[in-house]
């Protein structure tokens, strides 16, 4: 999962890299040919998109920095962190869910993957088989259990 996010954030670093050399300096050259920039909305459209780019490039590449330093102290091996896939059991009704935590970049509900900043993340994190979490929502209280937990590194071995 961390090669995943490596992956990921370097596919964005590239994707605006290629903007901020190639596409954003052709779009001010073009801009600077229409005439006066005081009134150009293209070239100051341009300059802005300009800015946060490379802004945005700022924030991915000290996110993947510290990706390595997440990976260890949020992963632990025998815990909920950052990557495990854990199966909870809701108390009262008996009914299962899995999830994997992520960093919030990662997140997809649908394919059950949580923020471990999200509330439910947050009470998962750092729990062991067996023990039971509180979960206040906005409409309910949820008890659930964990009832399995497969970390990062058990994960990493695999495929």
């Amino acid at each position: 999962m961390i090669q995943e996010m490596r992956e990921k954030l370097g596919k964005e670093i590239e994707e605006l890299t290629h903007e901020l050399a190639v596409t954003l300096p052709q779009a001010i050259a073009t801009a600077v040919e229409m005439g006066d920039l005081r009134e150009n909305s293209e070239y100051k459209a341009a300059l802005e998109r300009q800015q946060f780019v490379q802004a945005r490039l700022g924030q991915l590449h000290q996110r993947l920095n510290q990706l390595t330093q997440l990976a260890s102290t949020e992963a632990p091996t025998d815990r909920v962190g950052l990557g495990s896939r854990v199966t909870v059991e809701d108390v009262a009704s008996g009914e299962r869910e899995e999830y994997t935590l992520v960093l919030a970049e990662m997140m997809d509900i649908d394919a059950g993957h949580i923020s471990l900043a999200s509330p439910l993340g947050r009470a998962l994190k750092d729990q062991k088989v067996g023990q039971e979490v509180v979960l206040q929502l906005p409409t309910m209280r949820r008890k659930l259990r964990v009832v399995d937990l497969q970390t990062i590194h058990q994960g990493a071995g695999e495929g």
